[in-house]
């Protein structure tokens, strides 16, 4: 018997977003997450495909935010060194929006980002980023919670094995587990920017 998500119980929109009425939202495209002890599993392959998602909604138009985390000084997360950088592949150009978070995994959650998303008009977002199941879900979750619709890009993202309960779980299945807890509820996940309208 097929699964009935959330989503469809509530009659949520299942389409997803388009690029040309959306605000791109880029989480976390930072060094820290290419190199050393937070280095993620398909990394490469998810910024090929995040630098195919911005060069797309640059070309349609989109507002695009930069979602970078940075946790002070000597961190993996400082922005002030090349490890908290967001990795050039997809650094913002002049005029784009870079919103910094240290609070929580949710990027609204003590920052302006809702005022960008408020100040583009627009209910619809394109979510992307590092970690899937961290600040992807949380982010996206929050933009629901608020009345945004999120749209997730799968492959633009990534993350790593996590320990459970049940032992050591490899990252393609936490990936697919995070994106499925989206898509149940948060919002709709696509899996490639061409799938976007």
């Amino acid at each position: 018997m097929p699964t009935t998500t959330l989503r469809e119980l509530n009659g949520l929109d299942p389409e997803p977003a388009s690029l040309a009425a959306a605000t791109l939202v880029l989480v976390d495209y930072q060094n820290t997450y290419t190199r050393g002890v937070l280095e993620l599993a398909g990394w490469e392959s998810a910024l090929d495909a995040a630098a195919d998602l911005l060069a797309r909604a640059r070309a349609a138009g989109a507002k695009v935010v930069h979602v970078i985390h940075d946790d002070g000084e000597g961190t993996l997360y400082d922005v002030r060194q090349d490890i908290g950088r967001i990795h050039p592949r997809v650094a913002p150009a002049e005029g784009e929006t870079v919103v910094v978070k240290s609070a929580a995994p949710n990027a609204f959650v003590g920052t302006d980002l809702g005022e960008h998303l408020d100040a583009a008009g627009h209910q619809d977002l394109i979510v992307a980023g590092f970690m899937t199941h961290m600040c992807v879900t949380f982010t996206a979750e929050g933009a629901f919670l608020r009345g945004n619709r999120p749209t997730v890009v799968a492959d633009a993202c990534a993350t790593r094995p996590l320990r459970s309960v049940a032992g050591e779980l490899p990252a393609v299945q936490v990936h697919q587990a995070a994106l499925a807890t989206i898509a149940d509820l948060y919002g709709v996940v696509v899996p490639t920017a061409a799938a976007l309208g």
